[in-house]
């Protein structure tokens, strides 16, 4: 509908509810939920590790998802990392859920993505050296396991290796040779990539050009129009982020003009469309203004919606731009 091409799936999620098992009684996920297009499916390592304390190493995104993992309406809770993988209970039911590198992959098969990505830790930014290269050898010594497991029954799936090392470039090069020497189909870029878009875009344009070419690469949790725009030259293939939907959620419509808060009250009697210069949702700004009024759940599944169609436009006149050699 919103041009989607490549959907992310959350495994640590459908692992709590409805369960792998389900969605393999449904034949897989592409026909639990319609999805005709690819999907790609991450391990669930990101929502695990942020069910965490929060601790002064933390970098903002942690620290968010963190406190809304603990907050007064309750949350799982990590409970053991080891060599063989993590133990975390349940925010749902709190069962106690064990993930390893070769359950997360066994996971993903029954799930069925097109795409999937190998257990990883992910460090906080502000981690000391020693403790930021412990957690990247371990990230290695897991992927290396979930590789294994994974050519055991390839599924015409693709994997992954995600590439880690923080902020610290002799790291995230040690981190992409030896990733580049197992036979894994693409690259994701994972961990703490900087404090802010600044710091996260000088790494990337460092980073990337060493990526081999050969293989499509894939930017973990970040899609923001600003940063898509950033690193599209640096090539960068694919996104993922929560951020769209997220701030739709609060009343953010992303138009070609810059964001508007549809909670304004100079919304009242908008009548116009929400972006005039888009194809998207058939609704006016008026109409939206007043479902958030009135808390009308709709309004969080037609704002969304409006916001990932503005996001898929988004690439694809990055796409455009690339084919006409603006890029």
């Amino acid at each position: 509908m919103t041009g989607v091409q490549l959907q992310f799936s959350n495994t640590y999620h459908l692992l709590v509810h409805p369960g792998v098992e389900v969605i393999e009684k449904a034949g897989g996920l592409h026909k639990y939920m319609n999805r005709k297009g690819p999907i790609i499916t991450d391990s669930g390592g990101f929502q695990v590790f942020s069910l965490n304390n929060i601790t002064s190493e933390d970098g903002p995104e942690l620290k968010q998802k963190k406190k809304r993992n603990t907050d007064d309406a309750g949350g799982g809770s990590l409970l053991k990392v080891s060599e063989e993988g993590t133990i975390f209970r349940s925010y749902y039911n709190g069962k106690k859920i064990e993930l390893t590198p070769e359950s997360t992959v066994q996971a993903q098969k029954k799930i069925g993505g097109d795409i999937i990505i190998p257990l990883d830790e992910l460090p906080p930014y502000h981690v000391t050296p020693e403790r930021l290269k412990a957690s990247v050898f371990l990230s290695h010594r897991w992927m290396a396991r979930s590789l294994q497991e994974h050519l055991k029954d390839p599924r015409q799936q693709a994997m992954y290796a995600v590439v880690h090392g923080g902020t610290d470039k002799e790291l995230r090069k040690h981190s992409l040779d030896y990733l580049s020497s197992l036979p894994f189909d693409g690259f994701a870029i994972g961990g703490s990539l900087g404090k802010d878009r600044e710091e996260m875009v000088e790494m990337l344009g460092w980073l990337m050009p060493q990526v081999p070419d050969n293989r499509p690469n894939h930017i973990l949790g970040i899609a923001d129009p600003e940063s898509i725009e950033a690193l599209v030259p640096f090539g960068c293939d694919t996104f993922d982020a929560c951020n769209p939907t997220r701030v739709a959620r609060h009343g953010t419509l992303m138009t070609t003009d810059g964001q508007i808060r549809i909670t304004q009250k100079i919304h009242l009697d908008d009548f116009g469309p929400i972006d005039p210069k888009l194809e998207t949702i058939p609704y006016s700004r008026a109409y939206l203004h007043h479902l958030f009024k009135q808390n009308e759940p709709l309004f969080l599944s037609l704002a969304s919606l409006h916001n990932l169609y503005f996001m898929n436009n988004l690439m694809k006149v990055q796409r455009e731009k690339i084919m006409r050699n603006e890029i």
